[in-house]
C-alpha cells in the first residue's frame, strides 16, 4: 500500500509573513513528479510545546512526514529536541553526522585561510547539528554536508527532518523519495479531469457528487466554486481525480449526468502525473 505523505513546516518567520513558504508547493510537485501526492500539512511556529505535540501526533499516524526547519544549532532551533521528546528518546551525537560536520568545518577553515581547530568552542557547539534522537539515520546534504535525520516511528511511519533552506532541503527530500519509496512511484497513473459548469450551484451538484463517489470508490469528486472569475464568471469546476482507469469511467458518467441535467458546460480540464 502506498504510504500517506505529509508535511510539517516550522518557523515563526512563516507564520508572521516575514518569509513566504515555498516548501509546500515544492513538496507537492516533487511528489507529483513521481506519481505520489501530499495528504496533509501542518504549520507550527517556534513554540517547543506545540512542535512536540505536533510531531507526536504525526508520528502516531504511521505516515511519512517531511519536516522542514529548526534543525540548526541556534537558540531558536527546537526541532531536534522536540522530536526526541515527542518520541520518548534521548539525544545523542550521531557518529556519522559528527564526521560530516567536522569535514565541513575543516573545509570552511581552509576556504578562509585558517587552521581548523576541533577544540575551538564554536566548532564544538556546531556539533550540536549532529545531535539526533537515538536510533536516527542521517539524510545526506549535497549542499554543505550537514545532514538531516530520519526516525522510524513505533506506528510504522517515518519522520524525515531537513533544514529550512530550500537549496538544502529540496534535494534531500528528492533523495529520500528516490532511495526509500521508488517502489511506490506511479508516474502516469494518476489523473484529474473536470468541467467548468457555468451558472451552477454546488447544492444542485451534490447528489451527483455523492452518487459518483458511491459508485466509484477509487476516485474522489471535487467542486471549486467561483463567483467572479475573470474569464468564466460564476461557475463551478466539477471533477474527479484518482487512478486513471477509474477516473475515465467516473468522468464519462459525470459528463452524461451533467448533460441530462441540461447544465451548460465550459472547458474540460485534465491534469495528471
Amino acid at each position: 500500500m502506498t504510504p500517506k505523505f505529509a508535511a510539517l513546516i516550522i518557523g515563526d518567520e512563516i507564520l508572521s509573513g516575514k518569509r513566504e513558504d515555498k516548501h509546500l508547493t515544492k513538496l507537492i510537485s516533487t511528489l507529483g513528479e513521481r506519481g505520489l501526492s501530499l495528504a496533509y500539512a501542518n504549520y507550527v511556529g517556534d513554540d517547543p510545546d506545540r512542535i512536540t505535540q505536533t510531531i507526536a501526533h504525526m508520528a502516531a499516524s504511521g505516515d511519512v512526514v517531511f519536516s522542514f526547519g529548526g534543525i540548526g544549532a541556534t537558540p531558536d532551533d527546537y526541532t531536534r529536541q522536540c522530536a526526541a521528546k515527542a518520541l520518548g528518546r534521548s539525544l545523542v551525537l550521531h557518529p556519522e553526522a559528527k564526521v560530516l560536520i567536522e569535514q565541513r568545518m575543516a573545509e570552511t577553515a581552509i576556504e578562509r585561510g585558517e587552521t581548523y581547530d576541533p577544540q575551538n568552542p564554536d566548532n564544538i557547539h556546531r556539533l550540536n547539528m549532529g545531535v539526533f534522537p537515538t536510533g536516527a539515520a542521517i539524510i545526506p546534504n549535497s549542499y554543505n554536508r550537514i545532514p538531516g535525520f530520519s526516525v522510524e516511528t513505533d506506528s510504522g511511519g517515518h519522520l524525515y527532518f531537513v533544514p529550512g533552506f530550500p537549496v538544502m532541503a529540496w534535494p534531500m527530500v528528492a533523495w529520500v523519495l528516490d532511495t526509500h519509496y521508488s517502489g511506490h512511484f506511479a508516474r502516469g497513473s494518476w489523473q484529474e479531469r473536470s468541467y467548468v459548469v457555468y451558472g451552477a450551484m454546488e447544492a444542485s451538484l451534490t447528489p451527483l457528487m455523492l452518487h459518483l463517489e458511491s459508485c466509484h470508490p477509487e476516485i474522489r469528486v471535487f467542486s471549486l466554486p467561483s463567483v467572479d472569475h475573470p474569464e468564466h464568471g460564476r461557475h463551478v469546476e466539477l471533477g474527479v481525480k484518482g487512478p486513471m482507469t477509474a477516473v475515465t469511467k467516473a468522468f464519462a458518467e459525470m459528463e452524461a449526468a451533467l448533460q441530462d441535467m441540461n447544465m451548460r458546460l465550459g472547458p474540460q480540464l485534465t491534469r495528471g502525473h
